[in-house]
This record gives C-alpha cells, sequence and structure tokens, in this order.
C-alpha cells in the first residue's frame, strides 16, 4: 500500500508558504503556492480512511485557486470562450451516467414506490423553497441570487449515490431517485425557475426545457443504448467514464470560477455562508421529510442525501446556456466543492453508525 503521508507534511508547508507570501504581498506565485498545497493534500488525505473521499475536492480547490488568481488562463485559449465547453462536458458527464444505468435501475419505482416518490417531491420541494428564500434574503444582484434558485431547482447530483454507499444507505433507492429526479428535471426545473426566478431573470421555459434535453435526455439515452449494446465489450471506456466525469466537473468549475472571478471577490464568503446552509439544511429537512412518513433509518439516509446534494454541472450549464455564467453560475461553482466536503463528513459520521433497523 502506498504512502501519502509525507503529502500532508508538504501541504502543510506550502501553506505556510502561502500564507508567508499573503502577508508579503508577493501574489505573483500565491496563486500557484495554494493550488500545489491543495494538489498535495488531494494526495495526502488518501492517508486517513475518514478523509479519503475528499481527494478530489481537493483537486478541485487547487483547480479552483489558480483559476482565483490568474483567471486570463481560464476564459480563452486561442480566441475560444472556454466557456463553450461547459454543454459538452456536461453531455459526455450525462452520457457516462447514462452507460452506468440499465433499465433495472427503475424497477424500485414499482418495488417501493413509497421512498421513491418521497425522494423525487422532497428534492423538488424543499430545495427550491430554501434557493428563493435565501436568495430573497442575500440582497444580492438579481442574477446571483437567481443562480441560488437555480442550484436549488437543479436534480440531485451524481455524487449522492457514492456518498450513499458510504453512508450504509439505500443505494438502490438513492440511484432510483437520481435518475428519477434527473430524467423529469427538463420539466420541471423550468417550471420552478419561471415560479421562483421569473422576477428576477428572464425564463424561457420552453426553450429551458429544451436545453436541458439536450444536456441530459440525449447523452443519458445514448448511454443507455451504448449500456445495452456495449456492455462488458468496451472495458476500457467503463473504467474511464467515472474519471472523464470528474475532469469534466473539475474543468466546469474552473471555468465558472475564472469567469466570475471579479464578482466572486465581492461577494464570495456571503455566498459560501449560503450554499452552506442551503446543503445543509437540504440534508436536514431531507432526513426529517422521510421520518415524518416513517421510512426506515436507511431511507432517511437516503432521502437527506439525494435532497441535500445537487447537480451543479446541470446549474452551471444552464446559466451558461443563458449567457450569465459569471453570475447566475456562481451559486452552483460554490456549491459543488462544498457538498462533496459536507457530504463526506455526513457519510463518515453515518458509516459509524450502523442503522438500528
Amino acid at each position: 500500500m502506498k504512502n501519502y503521508k509525507p503529502f500532508l507534511y508538504l501541504s502543510l508547508l506550502l501553506f505556510v508558504l502561502s500564507g508567508v507570501l499573503y502577508l508579503t504581498h508577493v501574489t505573483d506565485f500565491l496563486g500557484l503556492a495554494l493550488a500545489l498545497a491543495f494538489l498535495s493534500l488531494s494526495l495526502g488525505v488518501k492517508s486517513t480512511e475518514n478523509l479519503q473521499g475528499l481527494s478530489f475536492t481537493m483537486i478541485i480547490f487547487s483547480a479552483v485557486s489558480l483559476s482565483m488568481f490568474h483567471p486570463e488562463y481560464f476564459r480563452v485559449w486561442g480566441g475560444f470562450k472556454l466557456g463553450g465547453l461547459i454543454v459538452p462536458l456536461i453531455q459526455i458527464i450525462m452520457f457516462g451516467m447514462g452507460t452506468s444505468m440499465s433499465m433495472n435501475d427503475f424497477a424500485a419505482v414499482v418495488k417501493t414506490p413509497k421512498g421513491v416518490i418521497i425522494g423525487v417531491f422532497s428534492q423538488f420541494i424543499i430545495m427550491p423553497t430554501l434557493g428563493f428564500t435565501l436568495a430573497s434574503l442575500s440582497n444580492f444582484p438579481p442574477e446571483i441570487a437567481a443562480g441560488i434558485i437555480l442550484i436549488g431547482c437543479s436534480p440531485s447530483g451524481l455524487a449522492s449515490n457514492v456518498m450513499s454507499y458510504l453512508a450504509k444507505a439505500n443505494l438502490a433507492l438513492s440511484i432510483t431517485i437520481t435518475s428519477i429526479t434527473t430524467l423529469i428535471a427538463p420539466f420541471v426545473t423550468p417550471l420552478l425557475m419561471k415560479l421562483f426566478a421569473g422576477a428576477l431573470v428572464e425564463i424561457d421555459v420552453l426553450k429551458m426545457m429544451w436545453d436541458i434535453n439536450k444536456m441530459i435526455i440525449i447523452p443519458i439515452g445514448a448511454g443507455l443504448i451504448f449500456n445495452k449494446l456495449l456492455k462488458g465489450k468496451a472495458k476500457w471506456l467503463d473504467d474511464a467514464m467515472p474519471i472523464v466525469s470528474m475532469i469534466g466537473i473539475a474543468c466546469i468549475i474552473t471555468i465558472i470560477t475564472a469567469s466570475g472571478r471579479d464578482n466572486l471577490l465581492k461577494i464570495g464568503p456571503l455566498l459560501v455562508i449560503i450554499v452552506l446552509i442551503h446543503n445543509t439544511f437540504g440534508y436536514l429537512l431531507g432526513y426529517w421529510s422521510a421520518r415524518l412518513f416513517k421510512m426506515p433509518e436507511r431511507d432517511c439516509r437516503t432521502v437527506a442525501i439525494e435532497v441535500g446534494m445537487q447537480n451543479g454541472g446541470l446549474a452551471s450549464g444552464l446559466a451558461e446556456k443563458l449567457g450569465k455564467a459569471a453570475t447566475m453560475g456562481l451559486a452552483a461553482a460554490v456549491f459543488g466543492p462544498f457538498m462533496n466536503i459536507t457530504g463526506s463528513i455526513l457519510a463518515s459520521y453515518w458509516h459509524k453508525k450502523e442503522p438500528k433497523d
């Protein structure tokens, strides 16, 4: 087994160096020092069982550090605006999701409809309402406030399935809720956005429905067909898709951060607080919505994680399609990394506590 502990010490030294560079106002290399510190930490956490799930999040923080201090490298390459990569990257990620699915994943809708119905309704009631409430209280500019609502109106995030597995929750139910919320998002998300954010930004419901179809339904459909016809015959692709998906998510967050860097510097700390409230209350209210209907503990954990973890990639893609990646896309860019941290902490806590039922 590889020894990753030296990377923990290296990351500590790099964080100290970053602090010295900041205090001495030598900022030319601060972004690079921070990026290397988080990159070392992403390897270092692999030495600890409870923290190794944060490795990917640390890689995202590494990329975000570079994009915050050197946004010029992540906005335009050779006259091409990198924002144009967001939608194709989402389509690749959704194709990867489709290749890992089959029609058997939806069998739980018939076998355990109660859990699926409660999970789906909780997702599309709790998070949009929370997003609208927080956006209304934030006093942010309309487009940034609309971005908070947008992340709330998005379906469950793909990482929720991993967290459910680690939390000893009901993995089959988690996969089904993620699949159902994702597949009905083209119809539900635009209507919710019109209801909650229509006064903040112009929402063309039909156009948004078509945009989500292009980003979700078509790629997932292609992935399902691929899985049906070539499952096991292209093992290299099966192995590569999770890695490609992670790289795609990191690229999306980095591009959004670079494009909205100036806005983030102005409202960053407050946006982080609002995102954390949105995320943690999603877990809390999701859990108790399932408890209210007397669902088993494993199912309650599942609904909590499904409600609290959102598809930030889709929200980023919609913001880009509206031409507002630097404003509406910010909440999604912040939500993604932080939900992985809180999700890992919650999953680690539940992992140590066997479900009573």
